[in-house]
C-alpha cells in the first residue's frame, strides 16, 4: 500500500471519491488519490434509510467491482473499503475475519467508524497487516445514538475528539476521517497528527477531501448535506436524455434507419 503522506509534507492534498462499481469506479480513478467504497451505497444505491442497513457482502460485491475496473492502470488509487456496521463491533477477530474477506475482494485498506471503544480493534488489525483508516466526528452508523446526523465535537467535547484521533493514529491508522466537525477542531487535530487527516464537512485544513461522487455531481436524491459542492446537474440532463429517448419511442422518430440492420 502506498503511503499517504501529509499535505504539509508532500504539498498537495489528498483527494477521495466514492465508487461503488466498475463503471463509476473507471470514471473516477483517474482524478482519486482514494477511492472510498462506501456504505454510503446503502442510501445512494439502494434506497435504504441508513448505513446501518448495509451487509459485509454488499461490501464485498462492491469492493470486487471496483477493484476490476483498476487492474489494468498503472497508477491505481488507494482502494478504500468500509466495514459495514455490525461486522466489526464484536471483538477484533470479528473485525479481522471481516477485513480479510474485504483485502482478498480488492481492498488495499479498510475503514472503520468509531471512538475510544474502536483503539484496540485498530492495534489488532494493524498488527496483523491490514492497513486502517478510523472514521471519528459524524459516524453515520451510529447515527441512532447521536441523535440524527449532526455536527460533532462542538465545546468541551472537541478534546475528547482530539483523544480519540490521537489514539488511533498512536494505535496503527493510517489516516483518521473527520466527518462534520467544526474547521477550527479539525484544523487542530491536522496539525497534531502525524497521519493524514480526510475531511468530510470539516473545513480545508485537512489533509484531503472526499466527497459522495454522485452528491457532487448532482446525481443524489434529497437535499445535499452543506458540506457538499455541486460540480454539476448531471440528473437534469439525464431526465432530458430519457424524456427524449421516450418522446421519440412512441412518436415511432426511434429508431431511424441510421439504427438499423439492413
Amino acid at each position: 500500500m502506498p503511503l499517504l503522506e501529509k499535505h504539509a509534507v508532500s504539498g498537495q492534498r489528498l483527494v477521495c471519491l466514492t465508487a461503488y462499481n466498475y463503471l463509476s469506479a473507471l470514471r473516477v480513478a483517474p482524478h482519486a488519490d482514494i477511492i472510498l467504497v462506501g456504505d454510503s451505497q446503502g442510501m445512494v444505491l439502494h434506497g435504504l434509510p441508513s448505513t446501518v442497513h448495509v451487509s459485509l457482502e454488499m461490501m464485498r460485491a462492491s469492493a470486487e467491482s471496483v477493484a476490476r475496473a483498476l487492474l489494468p492502470l498503472n497508477k491505481k488509487p488507494l482502494l478504500l473499503v468500509d466495514l459495514p456496521f455490525g461486522s466489526y463491533e464484536e471483538s477484533p477477530a470479528q473485525a479481522f475475519a471481516s477485513a480479510a474477506l474485504l483485502l482478498k475482494a480488492g481492498a488495499a485498506a479498510v475503514k472503520l467508524e468509531g471512538g475510544a471503544a474502536m483503539v484496540e480493534t485498530v492495534r489488532f488489525l494493524s498488527q496483523r497487516g491490514v492497513p486502517v483508516c478510523a472514521h471519528l466526528g459524524l459516524t453515520p452508523q451510529h447515527v441512532n445514538s447521536l441523535g440524527g446526523y449532526k455536527v460533532q465535537g462542538r465545546g468541551t467535547a472537541g478534546d475528547l475528539l482530539v483523544a480519540d484521533a490521537t489514539a488511533h493514529a498512536a494505535a496503527g491508522a493510517f489516516a483518521v476521517l473527520l466527518e462534520a466537525v467544526p474547521a477550527p477542531l479539525a484544523a487542530s487535530i491536522t496539525s497534531a497528527l502525524l497521519v493524514p487527516t480526510i475531511g468530510i464537512g470539516a473545513g480545508k485544513d485537512c489533509d484531503g477531501q472526499v466527497l459522495v461522487t454522485e452528491d457532487l455531481l448532482g446525481l443524489s436524491a434529497g437535499k445535499p448535506a452543506k458540506f457538499v459542492k455541486r460540480y454539476a446537474e448531471l440528473g437534469r440532463d439525464i431526465d432530458t436524455a430519457l424524456s427524449a429517448f421516450a418522446d421519440e419511442v412512441r412518436s415511432g422518430a426511434y429508431p431511424s434507419a441510421a439504427h438499423c440492420y439492413s
